[in-house]
């Protein structure tokens, strides 16, 4: 498969970003005449894992000793490496780079790639785009090398080992050519193999025979050079879920007034859904996100359990969700993007108004669980959903209302003559309860049962109704139920089985109560 010659990434490299972050964690840092260093533990030695620009220029660099740096400087701002900090500021670099397309990757060690296809022309050109990225990170005091190519491999090979910039499509072979070896991330054994035989660069490669190549050094040596070159596809993975629908505001001057985030919140949210309505479909899932001046990015999800098709329920929701923030939405320096984007939709259908008020009753429900549902969170609120088994306990199961997948019906009970009484009864006990049954005949229904130090005598009974086990799910030993519904002196009604089955000479068969009728 050859890639799309119209398509282009962008590869993002902070080649010193643990300095960086150390020097946004304390500005001092970066104002003193010492040489930041990062070092950690390895091969039982301290080797330095991180320089800032400054100690690179001169002569510091990765891998290097602890004792060989110090011999060198006397004088040196040393920091212990810390792997998880560094992912977190990458990862809020990502959420950052979301403002240009939904289509961000992770890219270890300290890179991003960002799929630009049909997003530049937002921007102006590739230029501007590329120009507005480095100022701002500039400003939040990231050093950034990027490269803009026709595909992920490339790009990334090129801001990495190369000065990268914005590359022609005529110009891309030239310039993957010149790149030397370690770009291809290939093993070192391989590796040093290659430059044995003399091979400096990958166009030294590239023009070698394919068989020859497969049969020295395997297939992934051929592999990296088909994605350098986009004989192969190679697609990022895009780590947030890309929206059915999304629509945004970028803003002139920052919002600081609520009031103002709101009123786009309200435009927004009619032009997203007269998108929707255009393809039939309404919202189960909806995200704002907030870009902030200073680069922090905050995301606020809604779940419904309905599709949803109009602005005021959605607004009222997202008001409401708003309102339950532990951690109340701060402009800060202000909203510079809002966006709101529809993740997951359903395909929506017109109600039928009935001529009674049952139809508006449903709808008021049905509201009143997505409201609850925010408030109280998504695994509080929960609805019963049938489940396909004959044994009693598994016969429902609880999901939350918001996000189950079927649509939520509302159903009066069926009534039941006084004659006939339900098969199952309201409660059950989960577990079921034992209980201590004395009988005139072991197969038969009980004639008394102790439930709670409480004895009930039998009066009516009714049964049995034999469940055998899911052979195909439950482990060894499982015995088949009889079970009774049995009425006590009392006009109290019980649903009692007995596990275990006298006519096969089952161990010792017990009783258990498993639910109450009312």
């Amino acid at each position: 498969m050859f890639s799309d010659r119209s398509s282009r990434f962008l590869a993002l490299w902070f080649p010193h970003l643990p300095t960086d972050r150390l020097k946004r964690e304390n500005p001092g840092r970066a104002h003193t005449d010492q040489h930041l260093i990062v070092v950690d533990k390895l091969a039982n030695a301290l080797r330095l894992t991180a320089v800032d620009e400054k100690a690179a220029k001169a002569g510091l660099y990765k891998g290097m000793a602890l004792t060989d740096a110090r011999a060198q400087f006397e004088k040196l701002d040393i920091a212990f490496a810390s792997p998880r900090k560094d992912a977190v500021l990458l990862e809020k670099l990502a959420d950052w780079c979301d403002r240009y397309t939904p289509l961000v990757a992770l890219d270890e060690p300290h890179g991003l790639i960002l799929d630009l296809t049909g997003c530049i022309h937002l921007f102006g050109d590739e230029t501007q785009l590329i120009e507005d990225i480095h100022k701002r990170l500039h400003r939040y005091g990231m050093i950034v090398r990027t490269a803009l190519a026709s595909n992920p491999a490339a790009a990334r090979a090129l801001a990495r080992h190369s000065p990268g910039g914005i590359i022609d499509r005529n110009d891309e072979t030239r310039r993957l050519y010149a790149l030397p070896l370690i770009s291809l991330d290939i093993e070192e054994t391989h590796l040093a193999g290659l430059k044995r035989a003399g091979l400096r660069s990958v166009g030294d490669i590239d023009v070698l025979p394919r068989a020859a190549l497969t049969a020295r050094f395997g297939t992934n040596l051929v592999n990296r050079l088909d994605a350098l070159f986009g004989r192969q596809d190679e697609p990022i993975t895009p780590r947030r879920i890309v929206p059915v629908c999304m629509v945004e505001r970028r803003m002139a001057e920052p919002l600081i007034a609520m009031e103002s985030v709101e009123h786009v919140l309200m435009s927004l949210s009619d032009e997203l859904f007269r998108r929707l309505q255009q393809r039939v479909e309404g919202a189960r899932e909806i995200e704002a996100s907030f870009f902030r001046a200073d680069g922090n990015v905050r995301r606020i999800s809604i779940q419904t359990g309905r599709p949803v098709t109009e602005t005021k329920p959605m607004f009222r929701l997202l008001k409401e969700r708003l309102s339950t923030l532990s951690d109340p939405l701060d402009a800060g320096y202000g909203f510079d993007i809002i966006r709101l984007a529809a993740i997951r939709v359903e395909q929506s259908q017109a109600i039928q108004k009935s001529l009674d008020d049952r139809a508006q009753e449903t709808e008021e429900i049905k509201t009143l669980v997505d409201r609850l549902s925010i408030r109280l969170g998504n695994s509080r609120v929960l609805r019963p959903l049938p489940v396909d088994t004959h044994i009693p306990e598994r016969a429902v199961s609880l999901e939350p209302a918001a996000t189950a997948k079927q649509d939520i019906v509302f159903e009066r009970t069926p009534e039941h003559n006084p004659g006939n009484p339900p098969e199952r009864p309201i409660r059950l006990f989960q577990p079921p309860e034992r209980i201590d049954a004395t009988f005139e005949v072991p197969d038969a229904a009980p004639a008394r049962f102790t439930w709670r130090r409480v004895q009930h005598i039998i009066t009516l009974a009714e049964g049995p109704e034999r469940i055998a086990p899911e052979w195909w799910r439950e482990h060894a030993g499982v015995l088949t139920r009889d079970y009774y519904r049995l009425e006590d002196n009392r006009g109290r009604r019980f649903w009692v089985f007995r596990e275990g089955l006298y006519e096969r000479g089952d161990p010792t068969p017990r009783w258990f109560l498993h639910g109450i009728f009312a």
